[in-house]
């Protein structure tokens, strides 16, 4: 398992960091993952083998934020 921190704009409030974590966790190969509004990070814990760092960010900013 591999754990990143992404830095993502546009996140204000507990529903953002929701709706982030919802679709982060959907990924097959996501074993955790957590959000913070505050600090505009996300943390996710994930399996090589089965998803990519891309595909987190794609996911991310299809939910209509921005990964920095």
């Amino acid at each position: 398992m591999k754990t990143e921190i992404l830095n993502v704009n546009g996140m204000n409030c507990a529903h953002c960091e929701k709706a982030v974590m919802d679709v982060v966790a959907e990924l097959d190969g996501v074993a955790e993952v957590k959000a913070s509004a505050p600090e505009k990070k996300v943390t996710v814990v994930f399996d090589e083998t089965k998803v990519t760092l891309d595909m987190i960010a794609d996911a991310i900013e299809e939910e209509g934020f921005e990964v920095v």
